[in-house]
């Protein structure tokens, strides 16, 4: 076999459909967010630029709250873990982190996890292990990193339409009453900028005997009075079984964890290899996060601006007739332009004529024909910068004869 033809056409495929994923050089600029420094080529040097699409919606990554905890961490600890949890890799700070998270969202215990990928991924997949015969029920837009713990799981899965609360009574209704059964849904979807009905689906999971498991990595930091979550926000926090988040975007760190009872916490703890064979968090990030955590559950103001700034984008880009896309009840800027080839032309004119940094989001992050450009507006995105956005947007719309919206 001509393996490098192989390869090749793999790549070219991606290319031709126009959605081959380029990764730009950028350097955030600490104190400055959301500026950063492009990279652009060795002919072309270097410049500022503006970042619209960072997970970091607080900017807590630039925090002298964070950036102080992780220098005075890296000062009295030195870099690495040392380890994995269970030979030489837990620390203070990992103990105290899990118990700042699981007061954050009144659950007994909690798991931390290097990346929010791998906690939905490896306690989604352990979860069918430890319950044998379990029934798992997955909104059909749940994130890829949930979609792939329930398929290595093994075990039997229904995919309710999304936000579908008839549908997923129907798929609970038919099944088994004595089977075991676990309802896995988003609070936030971060691609539409939608919310789940979240106490509707514990309804549904006590009428029927399910355990929920609930992902809140695009809300933690940002709903809620502490910022415990949309659950937080709408009371329904203690009925939820397990809860998910990342320490990646609000909290402007690096991580993801579980918070449930302890009695789940620890089963997950002892049985999922994602867990026990990765070599565990930084101390220093795990300083980082800890101060984050502990900062925005006293301070709204972050989360109050972030929600200001995103209602005052969406109404600008409405009066632009850009078609941004319905996602009023959450901070998500989607905006429609339904090709793969025009949403990177877009992408890439923005930042190369106006200094705005986006990325497309393409198949399969979304269904073909629904590509978009997704904005995160943040607290210190000044109204200059949003005025800014609107009116490259509006000048790239019309050069490349984009539909507007009705």
């Amino acid at each position: 076999m001509d393996y490098d033809k192989v390869f090749d056409e793999a790549i070219g495929a991606l290319k031709d459909e126009g959605r081959y994923r380029v990764f730009i050089d950028i350097e955030r600029q600490r104190g400055s967010f959301p500026r950063a420094v492009h990279h652009a080529s060795e002919t072309q040097g270097k410049r500022t630029i503006t970042v619209w699409c960072s997970n970091d919606y607080l900017g807590m990554g630039q925090h002298p709250v964070v950036t102080t905890a992780m220098h005075e961490a890296i000062e009295a600890v030195g870099a690495g873990s040392g380890g994995t949890r269970n030979i030489s890799g837990t620390t203070h700070f990992h103990v105290e982190l899990e118990r700042e998270l699981a007061d954050l969202h009144g659950k007994e215990a909690a798991l931390l996890f290097t990346s929010g990928y791998v906690s939905n991924d490896a306690t989604l997949s352990t979860l069918q292990n430890i319950l044998p015969g379990v029934i798992v029920y997955s909104d059909e837009l749940n994130h890829a990193s949930m979609i792939e713990g329930i398929k290595r799981g093994r075990g039997r899965c229904r995919i309710f339409r999304h936000n579908d609360l008839a549908h997923l009574e129907e798929l609970l209704a038919a099944d088994d009453p004595e089977a075991p059964k676990l309802i896995a849904f988003e609070s936030v979807y971060s691609m539409d900028g939608d919310i789940a009905p979240i106490g509707p689906i514990c309804d549904l999971a006590e009428k029927y005997g399910a355990l929920t498991y609930l992902d809140e990595v695009h809300a933690v930091g940002m709903y809620g009075p502490r910022g415990a979550g949309v659950a937080e926000r709408d009371g329904v926090m203690h009925r939820v079984d397990i809860l998910e988040g990342t320490l990646a975007k609000a909290f402007g760190v690096m991580g993801g964890y579980i918070a449930a009872s302890a009695r789940i916490v620890d089963c997950v703890r002892s049985y999922a290899p994602g867990f026990i064979f990765s070599t565990s968090l930084s101390p220093v990030l795990t300083a980082g996060a800890l101060a984050s955590v502990r900062y925005l559950k006293q301070s709204s103001e972050e989360r109050d601006l972030l929600h200001a700034k995103a209602a005052k984008l969406k109404t600008m880009l409405k009066a632009a007739k850009l078609p941004v896309m319905d996602s009023s009840v959450s901070h998500m800027v989607p905006v429609l332009v339904g090709d793969a080839v025009q949403c990177k032309a877009v992408a890439d004119e923005l930042l190369f004529e106006y200094g705005i940094y986006v990325q497309p989001i393409n198949y399969p992050t979304v269904p073909r024909g629904t590509e978009r450009l997704r904005f995160t507006p943040s607290p210190t995105h000044s109204d200059e910068k949003l005025a800014e956005l609107v009116s490259a947007l509006d000048r790239c719309w019309r050069r490349l004869k984009i539909r507007r919206a009705a």
